[in-house]
């Protein structure tokens, strides 16, 4: 049993021994993970590192590989990433369907930043959000970034609306990723940003099964959910 596992079934309230199961959505993930023995998380839209870190806490011990655009967070995610030598942060850029150079709206609140315009209730209901700049940045497939063979993959997507571009580009990937982490919109609050129903359709015609839900933003205005995290998972893999 690695150390993670170990974590998971001990410290972490999931006992393989007893089935007890656990009720936090964050070591329900853990617990996917380690059951699915992923020794690579690719990171994308990593942001400062908030993922890498939730995972760390959860007692991940395997590999990262974070992916960020935006100049200011890829500096915080790679001081936060720097005392970990199990953790790599690729240097700056965006991924998307083709290689070339994309425009990214950026946010006074960098992790609400896209490639996609706001929608006007974005911009109604978080007026924080406003966008500060516009800026070129680096894209590239992600399929063609390079990666070692042999891994067992777990890909997170977190990029405000451009999931399914991000898919697009990682189409030479598919088959080797164990599992896929997608942010969902239940209420779209990008222009163009694809409804939960059609990601969740596209990830089981793509051979994948939807195994957990991880309940994302919560907006009190509206009193209602605007995104969950779907965590589907190839069966056989």
């Amino acid at each position: 049993m690695n150390g993670w596992l170990r974590w998971v079934a001990g410290v972490g309230g999931f006992d393989l021994v007893s089935r007890r199961k656990p009720r936090d959505p964050l070591l329900q993930l853990a617990a996917l993970l380690a059951f699915h023995r992923i020794d690579l998380v690719l990171d994308v839209g990593a942001n400062e590192g908030q993922y890498g870190a939730m995972l760390r806490r959860l007692g991940y011990g395997g590999r990262i590989q974070s992916f960020e655009p935006l100049p200011e967070a890829h500096a915080m995610l790679r001081e936060r990433a720097c005392g970990d030598p199990l953790w790599e942060v690729a240097p700056p850029m965006a991924l998307g369907a083709e290689n070339g150079v994309v425009t990214i709206e950026r946010s006074r609140e960098s992790d609400m930043s896209s490639i996609l315009p706001q929608s006007p209730t974005l911009e109604r209901i978080s007026p924080g959000s406003a966008i500060a700049e516009r800026i070129e940045v680096e894209m590239r497939r992600l399929d063609e970034v390079g990666l070692a063979a042999g891994d067992r993959l777990h890909l997170k997507v977190d990029v405000q609306g451009y999931e399914p571009w991000v898919l697009d580009g990682a189409a030479g990937l598919f088959d080797r990723f164990v599992s896929v982490q997608l942010e969902m919109a239940l209420l779209a609050v990008y222009e163009g940003e694809r409804s939960w129903r059609a990601v969740t359709d596209r990830m089981e015609a793509s051979g994948f099964e939807l195994h957990l839900l991880v309940p994302g933003y919560f907006e009190r205005k509206l009193a209602r959910q605007l995104q969950v995290d779907g965590v589907f998972v190839r069966p056989g893999a």
